[in-house]
């Protein structure tokens, strides 16, 4: 699944080509993605003007004066900026056509996606609950420490909960741990204060890395130019149980941490 850095990848790449643009037509090919379109999708974008392309989390909102388009990802989902004559694809399921003759795609395979709305002046549910964006200055040491009191869910799965923290996933998560020197499996309510300041430090330089690498290059994730991200190349754990550590020489561990696949070093992550 792309995470933040995937998001904010196709963020900024697709903002030079649609911020400003006026919305000629919405084509639907199915009437749903993970859930139903809403109907305000075709019939107020239209007409509108694309003020801003931003990024929630791994949603992306496309802010016009009638509301915002909200888009996830999903699993294996991609937004392309192409000519309209551009032969449409297997799962290319949404069109945005532009006044400049091009069209915003969306194709997802696997339909994890979404295509959801936002009127002016509300917030979807779906990001009501939604902690501090992890690059922000509302995103510290102190604030993982506050929220971990008395938790005894493993530290990276206290790590990639949504309400603590937006947009760290699996892969971060396991990358952040490791250079924080924390074991993933430490209880979050048994990490200190001051191991709490050093993750959200590495969290911040893991994440900012990788947007500035391009992103993780995954099976499904393509930015919008179509080239894959780079960030994979200096992964320090994730993906490589039973390979060596690469600061230590021992030997990689694997477990499953919350239903998802960690990968660990028993001697430089405590």
């Amino acid at each position: 699944m792309p995470e933040l850095p995937e998001v904010e990848t196709t963020r900024a790449g697709l903002a030079p080509h649609v911020e400003g643009r006026r919305v000629v037509a919405v084509t639907l090919r199915r009437p749903d993605l993970r859930w139903p379109i809403p109907p305000q999708v075709a019939a107020s974008l239209p007409g509108q003007r694309i003020a801003a392309v931003r990024r929630r989390a791994k949603y992306l909102l496309l802010d016009t004066a009638a509301g915002s388009a909200l888009l996830h990802l999903g699993m294996s989902g991609s937004l392309r900026v192409l000519p309209g004559d551009t032969p449409v694809r297997a799962h290319d399921h949404v069109d945005i056509v532009l006044d400049d003759g091009r069209v915003l795609r969306f194709n997802d395979p696997r339909r994890f996606g979404c295509l959801l709305w936002q009127p002016p002046g509300a917030l979807h549910p779906l990001l009501a609950t939604l902690g501090p964006e992890p690059l922000s200055a509302a995103f510290d040491g102190a604030h993982l420490f506050a929220l971990s009191r008395g938790r005894k869910a493993a530290v990276k799965t206290f790590l990639m909960d949504q309400a603590v923290v937006v947009g760290v996933g699996n892969i971060y998560a396991a990358e952040a741990l490791f250079a924080a020197g924390i074991s993933p499996l430490r209880e979050a309510g048994k990490v200190s204060r001051a191991r709490y300041e050093r993750l959200a430090d590495e969290v911040k330089r893991v994440l900012a890395h990788a947007i500035a690498r391009g992103g993780t290059t995954l099976r499904d994730f393509i930015s919008p130019d179509g080239a894959p991200g780079y960030f994979e190349q200096e992964l320090a754990v994730y993906g490589r149980a039973g390979g060596a550590c690469t600061v230590c020489g021992s030997r990689l561990r694997h477990a499953s941490v919350g239903q998802r696949a960690t990968v660990w070093c028993p001697r430089c992550q405590r």
